[in-house]
């Protein structure tokens, strides 16, 4: 099998983007020479790995798989290419993060600014992912810090052990608004909003909700702290998110209440335990643990 990386990347680069012309953007090529590339490698796999509907392609199982096969790859060729332009433009300074999703929508942009002002020329690769594939990235190399979702390999990486507590968001003039504090008595039967099944925040809150013979009734699955706020603010449900996500988006259309018996989100700074930290990442560590262990020290409630 004749595989070429131009390919590969061209499949990479439309499953991320989402569309042609988003590819073919970002490798600097036509959109027509994407296709091409996609149709190649269609071709020499002799696997179908692009559904076309109305104009879009959309990855099929085939084409999904293939994409988590060659993700560390391509982002592995993207880092080389990133630390020679680096290295020809002088920056040697890098600092080299990925985070879960949860931490993604201002806490991380805000702790890197702050940390900018501090170095000139300074390089930032930031990424947002899943917890699995965040320790993949530093385990290869790929970022140098990264936040994940507890539980991680303490024998890969050294770790800074982080309970972030959640508060139950609800719609504005919900009829438990006048509650100080709702427990799973208080909230039995009421559509809730919840992340997968195997979450730890739904786990220990479906473990709750059992414990106080509570009935629970999920409405809404979700991947995302910020999915689940968007229902809530829509109407269609309770349920319990972070407080760094809470504090990242503020709104009227929602209220919060703390949540008893409490449930924790646990996450870990995590760098790997075969190489060094650079100097700039240990500042930059410093300075995130400081500012990650404040947001968890103190919970209150959001009008």
């Amino acid at each position: 099998m004749n595989l070429r990386f131009r390919q590969l990347q061209a499949l990479h680069k439309v499953v991320e983007s989402g569309t042609v012309s988003g590819a073919a953007e970002q490798l600097n090529i036509s959109q027509p020479g994407v296709s091409n590339l996609l149709s190649q490698l269609e071709h020499t796999c002799q696997l179908k790995l692009f559904n076309r509907l109305k104009g879009k392609l959309i990855p099929t199982n085939e084409g999904l798989v293939l994409y988590n096969e060659i993700d560390t790859l391509v982002r592995g060729l993207a880092h080389v290419e990133q630390s020679v332009i680096d290295l020809q433009n002088k920056q040697t300074s890098k600092l080299q993060i990925a985070s879960i999703h949860a931490l993604s929508f201002g806490f991380m942009q805000s702790q890197i600014a702050q940390f900018s002002k501090q170095y000139e020329n300074i390089s930032v690769s930031f990424q947002s992912q899943y917890s699995q594939k965040i320790q993949e990235w530093i385990d290869v190399g790929l970022f140098e810090i990264g936040v994940s979702e507890m539980p991680v390999s303490l024998g890969l990486f050294n770790t800074s052990v982080f309970q972030i507590e959640t508060l139950c968001a609800i719609p504005s003039g919900h009829h438990l608004a006048s509650h100080e504090v709702l427990t799973p008595d208080l909230l039995s039967g009421e559509p809730l909003i919840i992340m997968g099944p195997q979450h730890m925040v739904t786990r220990r809150a479906k473990e709750a909700f059992m414990s106080a013979g509570a009935h629970w009734n999920p409405v809404v699955h979700t991947h995302l702290f910020a999915n689940k706020l968007s229902f809530i603010k829509e109407g269609m449900g309770v349920g319990l998110v972070d407080q760094i996500s809470l504090r990242n988006n503020s709104s009227g259309r929602f209220i919060t209440r703390p949540f008893a018996p409490s449930v924790n989100l646990d996450v870990a700074i995590i760098t790997s335990k075969s190489r060094p930290v650079s100097d700039t990442g240990q500042a930059f560590l410093s300075q995130l643990e400081v500012h990650l262990g404040a947001s968890c020290k103190s919970i209150k409630a959001w009008e």
